[in-house]
């Protein structure tokens, strides 16, 4: 990367990393809510153990699934489907500034944002004294996650290049709250019904959690890296023929 090509995705990333405060509906449904989530299930339950591990570290990894996945999933998509209501994307077209520099900003942005509630979830559960994980763990655990935004990161691009911002709001939030409830996010998973179980085994946000998990228990990881890279692929080639197939 050139240093002028930096510099332009430095004001780039700063801009959305406003933009994002700027919008309300955002930072609630984005930030506040699976904090907030997190917040009171961990103060409801989180000196029980669950999955092996205590609930409160245990939910470090479920909900930091729901909050990065949320941030991955929003905000990089509403913000290109206002870009496009408002004509920008079509001026990006001519402009001096690329659409990659401009959507790889919006993408790292959400992943700077999915870090800051990742902090707060893991500064919330050792005040409460349910967070038992060393420094190590932790930091492996914000890795995988944040690693494992990508195709929700992708997935969120293409249907902001399909649809309005109401739509695209609407839609990422109506798929993202099934996902949540049917992986175990917010309920441990042997607490679901056994067809929910089953169901959950071919969701994508299951085979993350069980990834964050593994980083605080132990565990094996390979099935669910295969399933995220299967679901990468599968994002990366709907986001490229959105693209493709976008009216800017």
């Amino acid at each position: 990367m050139s240093a002028t090509t930096a510099r332009v995705f430095g004001v780039e990333l700063r801009d959305e990393l406003r933009a994002i405060v700027r919008e309300p509906t955002s930072l609630f449904f984005s930030i506040l809510m699976p904090v907030g989530f997190f917040v009171l299930f961990n103060l409801l339950y989180g000196h029980r153990v669950t999955q092996g591990l205590p609930a409160g570290t245990a939910m470090v990894a479920t909900f930091g699934t729901y909050g990065v996945i949320t941030v991955a999933a929003l905000q990089p998509g509403i913000g290109v489907a206002q870009d496009r209501d408002l004509g920008w994307l079509r001026t990006r077209r001519v402009s001096a500034v690329p659409i990659g520099i401009s959507l790889a900003a919006k993408a790292a942005a959400a992943l700077l944002y999915a870090v800051g509630v990742l902090a707060l979830m893991g500064v919330a559960a050792a005040a409460f004294g349910t967070l038992h994980a060393s420094v190590w763990q932790l930091v492996r655990l914000a890795a995988v996650l944040l690693l494992g935004t990508v195709p929700f990161t992708l997935v969120s691009v293409a249907v902001g290049l399909r649809l309005r911002p109401n739509a695209t709001i609407a839609l990422l939030n109506a798929l993202l709250f099934p996902l949540a409830v049917l992986s175990g996010l917010w309920i441990p998973i042997q607490l679901l019904p056994r067809t929910v179980r089953q169901i959950a085994e071919f969701l994508p946000t299951y085979h993350l959690a069980r990834l964050g998990l593994a980083q605080l228990g132990g565990g094996s990881v390979l099935i669910h890296v295969l399933a995220l890279l299967v679901t990468t692929a599968a994002a990366l080639g709907l986001a490229t023929l959105a693209h493709r197939h976008a009216r800017t």
